[in-house]
């Protein structure tokens, strides 16, 4: 059934909203899980060590089934959807696609990826169902495998904590507490930064506080960017901001990477992949620090948000869907696929029985006094919250940087910062054709 870019975005947020099972009925025809004879696969991605990864399939599994799958390095982010949209328009996308969640609903509204449930859909008890909901979109269709999460965590320096009688905090309003009992006790230090640079840290902590920033009305858009779970968070950092109990400059800078180095800052909220950052940016402070879950809205409340991580899609221009999809799974799932992937390109699984064995049996170097580290991760891994990604999910986080920017550089209201990232977003669907609610 054609369909055009505004009614194929229609139909897959409404399928997303009501949890349809029509959508892939009327878009991408899942593969054909009949398919069989020898597949030559091309698989675009920006994971490092990838290609020694896909050696042990194309040596093994593959080769017995006569499929190969040749590895072509991309750039990451909004490069390589823009790269694969325009592949795509001329028929021409690669059989297999590294996507990042927030991506998928852009490529599958673009018809560019394929439903490969009856080829993939086994697998779903592999992932957590926060995990895993991002890639079907809240249809029956799936549109990629998960392949690397980002469950966000609280990390923090376990002798400055000790030094200076602070308790790890377990809701936010103790983070706050936290936050101004250590400045007063030490004016020159800070528990943390608001990075303004960082669009996807403040996502995932508004996912975390149940934002929906993207869903239907009937047959049209609704963007809730400014909703209240989003402005809960956004007052909360602002006031921290403006009150001076924490610090209002960018993360990944030199002043930063000294901040952590020097003991100026004491904690970070990240993500499972912090240790790797902070093995460059504090290499001093190695074995002082301690990861916990992060703070919760309500002390009953038991959930984390992501940044980052990404899944392994099929096109629709793939001739071999069904041959795509059994290497699909195989990478995200296969035990020796996930020990080669953590061990050449250092992600953390979305998988969860590999969160917990391999390469995940002994926590990271930095984190050597933390034993239970990956035990601990994984159990926060479980309570990712569900996520709602839309048709420009750059828009958003452009204007984040500029509006946030600007107000936490002049410890301004957050929440016209805000607004302002809520109605550029809305500007730009309309813009572009969509149908949005007001």
């Amino acid at each position: 059934m054609p369909y055009t870019k505004r009614r194929r975005l229609v139909t897959t947020a409404v399928a997303i909203a009501l949890g349809a099972t029509t959508l892939a009925a009327c878009g991408s025809d899942s593969a054909d899980d009949t398919e069989s004879g020898p597949a030559s696969l091309t698989y675009w991605t920006w994971t490092p060590g990838m290609d020694k990864v896909v050696d042990l399939w194309n040596k093994g599994p593959g080769k017995k089934d006569r499929i190969t799958v040749t590895v072509k390095k991309q750039a990451s982010g909004d490069t390589l959807v823009t790269k694969i949209l325009t592949a795509h328009k001329a028929g021409k996308a690669p059989d297999l696609v590294q996507a990042e969640y927030q991506a998928l609903p852009t490529l599958v509204s673009n018809d560019a990826l394929a439903d490969i449930s009856k080829n993939v859909g086994g697998a779903e008890g592999k992932f957590a169902d926060g995990v895993w909901q991002q890639t079907t979109l809240g249809t029956d269709a799936v549109y990629a495998v998960p392949q690397d999460i980002g469950p966000m965590m609280f990390y923090y320096r376990e002798d400055l904590f000790k030094e200076y009688g602070l308790t790890v905090p377990t809701t936010w309003d103790q983070f706050a507490e936290t936050a101004r009992k250590l400045k007063k006790a030490a004016p020159d230090k800070d528990l943390t930064t608001f990075s303004a640079n960082d669009s996807g840290l403040f996502a995932g902590l508004a996912q975390q506080a149940g934002a929906k920033w993207w869903t239907t009305s009937g047959d049209r858009w609704k963007v809730s960017i400014n909703d209240a779970a989003t402005q809960k968070v956004a007052e909360f950092w602002g006031g921290l901001v403006k009150e001076g109990a924490i610090d209002n400059q960018p993360m990944y800078t030199p002043a930063w990477n000294k901040a952590l180095n020097t003991g100026k800052q004491i904690a970070w909220v990240s993500a499972v992949w912090a240790p790797g950052t902070l093995t460059t940016a504090a290499p001093d402070t190695k074995g002082k620090w301690a990861m916990a879950p992060l703070p919760q809205w309500s002390a009953s409340d038991n959930s984390t948000g992501s940044w980052g991580g990404s899944s392994t899609a099929v096109t629709t221009d793939s001739e071999h869907r069904a041959a795509a999809a059994k290497f699909a799974a195989w990478l995200n799932t296969d035990s020796e696929a996930l020990n080669a992937l953590a061990k050449e390109s250092g992600i953390y699984p979305a998988a969860t029985n590999a969160q917990t064995s391999g390469a995940f049996l002994k926590p990271p170097a930095y984190f050597a006094n933390q034993a239970d580290f990956y035990t601990k991760a994984a159990d926060i891994a479980e309570t990712t919250a569900p996520s709602a990604w839309g048709p420009n999910v750059n828009v958003a986080y452009t204007t984040f940087k500029d509006a946030f920017g600007a107000a936490a550089k002049s410890k301004s209201d957050f929440g016209a910062a805000l607004d302002e990232m809520q109605a550029d977003t809305v500007a730009d669907m309309k813009k572009q054709g969509f149908e949005v609610a007001e």
